[in-house]
Formats: C-alpha cells, sequence, structure tokens
C-alpha cells in the first residue's frame, strides 16, 4: 500500500480509503490510484489484513444433496449475493447427514476462520443439531424459522403448493393427486402440506399421493402407473424433474395433457418452458432467497440480533399442462 500511495503521490489512508470504497475520494484521486494498483499488480495481503479486522471476509456454506437443483441453485444464489457483498465462500458437502458430519462441518469452518455459516441441509433434525453446535460466529439456516439463536432464510412451499392447487381448483378440478418429494426434504414435507390443505379447504378429497425421489426417472414409473389408473384429473408434481418424466409416460400411454389431465410442477427450471408441453410450474427465486441469507448475516456481523426467518414467496408460472375440466 505505501508504494502504490507513493506512485499515486497519495497518503497510505487515501489508498486505503479507495479499496474500502470510501465516498470520500475525488474521482481524480481514485482514478489515480486505481492506476497505481494496476501498475504495480498490487493484491492485499488477506492474511495480514484479517490480523488487524479478526476478519477473513470468508463464510463457510455447508450444503447436502447439491446435485438437486434446489439446493445447488441456493447454494449458486448464496455464492453470489456474497460475492456482491465481498465475501469469499468456502464450501463443505455432506456425503450423509448426520449430527457428527454436521459438528465435524462446523468445526471445520472453525479451523479455517471463517466470519460466518450458512448451512443448506434440507433434512429435518439439522437445526435441532445445530443447536448443541458450539460456533462462535453468526449462523443462518436456510430453510428454518429461526430462533433466538439461529437467523432463518426460507421459502414459503406451503403457499407455493397452495398456488399450484387453488389454480387447478379454479380450471374445475375435483380430483387432484400429488407426487411428492422424499419424506425426509423438509420441502417436500411442507408442499406435501400445503397441497392437503389447499384441497380440503376447497371442500374436496385428497386425490392419491405417490411419494418420489426427486428424479425424472421415478416421475416416469409414477405417470405410468396414474396413466392406468386415472383416478386424477390434475396433478401436482413436487418437482420440475418428475414432471418431465410424467409428461413422458403420459404421452406413451396416449394421455393428452391437458385435455385428458393437467399438471404442474415447482421449481420452474429453466428447461421447464421448453417441455413438451411447455411445463405450468411454481417458481422459486434463489437469487433472493441467497441474497436474503448473506444480509442476515451481514446484519448479525454488524451487531445485529437473530430474527425470525425472513421469507421468499413463489410464485406461479401457467404455460401448456393445465387447462379447464371438462367431462
Amino acid at each position: 500500500m505505501e508504494d502504490v500511495a507513493r506512485v499515486a503521490g497519495v497518503s497510505h489512508q487515501t489508498v486505503s480509503r479507495v479499496l474500502n470504497n470510501h465516498p470520500n475520494v475525488s474521482s481524480t484521486t481514485r482514478e489515480r490510484v486505481e492506476q497505481a494498483i494496476t501498475e504495480l499488480g498490487y493484491r492485499r495481503n488477506t492474511a495480514a489484513r484479517s490480523l488487524v479486522t479478526r476478519r477473513s471476509q470468508t463464510i463457510g456454506v455447508l450444503g447436502s444433496e447439491m446435485a438437486q437443483y434446489g439446493p445447488s441453485r441456493t447454494l449458486l444464489g448464496v455464492q453470489q449475493a456474497a460475492r456482491d457483498s465481498g465475501y469469499f465462500v468456502s464450501i463443505a458437502s455432506l456425503r450423509e447427514v448426520t449430527p457428527a458430519s454436521i459438528k465435524d462441518a462446523i468445526a471445520h469452518f472453525m479451523d479455517q476462520g471463517v466470519d460466518g455459516i450458512v448451512v443448506i441441509v434440507p433434512h429435518p433434525g439439522t437445526f435441532e443439531v445445530l443447536q448443541d453446535v458450539t460456533a462462535h460466529v453468526p449462523l443462518v439456516a436456510v430453510g428454518s424459522a429461526g430462533d433466538e439463536r439461529l437467523s432463518g432464510a426460507m421459502v414459503n412451499q406451503r403457499q407455493g403448493a397452495r398456488l399450484a392447487v387453488e389454480h387447478l381448483v379454479e380450471l374445475g378440478h375435483t380430483r387432484i393427486g400429488h407426487l411428492s418429494g422424499p419424506a425426509d426434504w423438509i420441502d417436500a414435507a411442507a408442499r406435501i402440506d400445503g397441497w392437503r390443505d389447499a384441497v380440503t379447504e376447497a371442500g374436496l378429497e385428497p386425490g392419491a399421493m405417490i411419494e418420489g425421489d426427486w428424479s425424472a426417472e421415478c416421475g416416469y414409473r409414477a405417470g405410468l402407473s396414474i396413466a392406468q389408473e386415472r383416478t386424477v384429473t390434475a396433478l401436482f408434481v413436487a418437482n420440475d424433474q418428475m414432471a418431465l418424466g410424467v409428461l413422458r409416460a403420459f404421452h406413451e400411454s396416449g394421455v393428452q395433457v391437458p385435455s385428458d389431465i393437467s399438471v404442474v410442477g415447482f421449481d420452474d427450471q429453466p428447461e421447464s418452458a421448453y417441455f413438451i408441453p411447455p411445463l405450468t410450474t411454481v417458481a422459486q427465486d434463489f437469487e433472493e432467497l441467497g441474497r436474503r441469507s448473506i444480509d442476515l448475516l451481514v446484519e448479525r456481523l454488524e451487531g445485529g440480533d437473530p430474527r425470525p426467518a425472513v421469507t421468499v414467496e413463489p410464485y406461479l408460472v401457467v404455460r401448456s399442462t393445465t387447462a379447464a375440466f371438462s367431462n
């Protein structure tokens, strides 16, 4: 920094202000300092800086099931938001979710000296384990309502399921089935509850429910069974990948979508608009979820108290797999 200051003809403090984006620096001076930085190839010594600030500018992200669309997109959203806030991300992905593996990963982050930790582990029991963890940094649990110790950020999964069902009810469907995600996923359980609540509130009996595993292959097998039994006129599918398999099975079985049966997915993957037919689905804003998670963490780092979960609201994207029911 002293070399940069000498070349730019400014003080050491002015270089520091430029590096920290301080507003009280003229554009001419800022340009001169930035030119000197480029000329000298200056890079901050983050290790030395952390000794002074007691900050590593690194956030730990603990995740699992990263091959799945939801967790992977959530991770990307958190990573982008962290970089926008001036932080790097250190990622630990769990092969199996156990209390021991969660505690080991948290301990690893503490050894790294991270400033805070975001947890993306979508299984029941995760947040109870976090209550027993000794971590002297803020924690944000994605998918949790939070409490006096943990901050939480979540998508309103129940509301997303309700939007799907209410759309089908408005179209005149009275037999609405559900192809769910795995029962040991928090989001899957919330979508089941939302589907069941919305159907009941409409004065209907819930249609058949099949438990899936998020994969297109599972959706295909379930679709063949549903096509054979024909006990529902509409199907709410807990993610778009399973919906893709369902559509393939219906096509092979001669079931026309949406004239014979309507289908609604969940996630709004980029490919969903190009399914045949294009899929009606519930969209989640993962970038917003990431931003809010990082905002909560930065707020805690600046001395704020944990607060109840911030909630990202999903919305319905209507395409071509849903239509009015006709006998």
